[in-house]
């Protein structure tokens, strides 16, 4: 029973996760153009066509630019809950009514062999989610574009085999950055923006405590983020608490430009 879970890209420029199992091949989003995450895909040995659907977590184009192009080409359905199809009609455009699948906040729902949960997140979109998805007893999960890890978040997780987990910026960087306004830095700080390299570790510490020991950090900002600087920042905060990152858990990186790790879970 082999559980395929690989962020194709992750970040801000845009956002692609694929998850295979049995006889099923989703992507959650699909923030990149058409032509780029289908090179993606080839890049991990999965055919475009062979893809059974498409779940979306929120409208902002970072993850939905390619979910038209791809419904359309190849006769995907597409999952959503309702107020985020009404936000993402215009830049999704037209979706055949047979591909337009509604779908409920924390209402499990399948596609083939898979098990989905989508589960209410604190971000500025319509109605956004993140996605815990469930076969032979196994479990992967995504959840970026927070602003903070609500509680009903971290026991929605529990226990996940993997995670893909937001680490977006360092407040410092964010602050100092002369190329973003006042406005644009209170909303990535504010409680429906981004999760901090802090505030992520924070959250790390208490889905350790659920049994979570394998975890991706993606949605890494540009510009007010590096890769080294979120690993060192969960590593610093992890190990105050006597947690021995690479023994205890793992932590790895969702590139934002490229495919990441591919998990083969068993």
């Amino acid at each position: 029973m082999r559980f395929t879970f690989c962020p194709l890209f992750s970040g801000s420029s845009g956002n692609a996760l694929f998850i295979g199992a049995g006889d099923t091949r989703i992507l959650i989003d699909a923030g990149m153009t058409g032509k780029a995450i289908e090179g993606a895909l080839r890049q991990i040995d999965v055919l475009p066509e062979t893809l059974n659907g498409i779940a979306v977590t929120h409208e902002h184009s970072d993850h939905v630019k390619g979910v038209g192009i791809l419904s359309r080409k190849y006769h995907l359905p597409i999952y959503a809950n309702e107020r985020t199809w009404n936000a993402m009609a215009r830049t999704v455009g037209e979706i055949a009514p047979g591909n337009r699948r509604i779908i409920e906040d924390d209402e499990d729902f399948y596609i083939g062999d898979l098990a989905l949960l989508p589960f209410s997140i604190p971000h500025d979109a319509a109605d956004p989610v993140g996605y815990r998805v469930f076969y032979g007893g196994r479990s992967a999960a995504t959840a970026t574009d927070m602003g903070y890890m609500k509680k009903s978040v971290v026991k929605t997780l529990a226990g996940t085999d993997v995670l893909l987990l937001e680490s977006n910026h360092d407040p410092d960087l964010l602050m100092l950055n002369p190329h973003y306004s006042l406005y644009l830095k209170q909303r990535i700080l504010g409680n429906h923006g981004h999760l901090s390299n802090l505030a992520s570790a924070e959250g790390l510490l208490s889905l350790l405590e659920t049994g979570v020991r394998e975890v991706m950090l993606g949605h890494l900002s540009g510009e007010n983020n590096t890769p080294e600087l979120a690993l060192a920042t969960h590593t610093e905060r992890l190990s105050r608490e006597g947690v021995r990152v690479g023994e205890d858990i793992h932590i790895g990186l969702a590139w934002r430009d490229r495919v990441s790790r591919k998990f083969e879970i068993e």
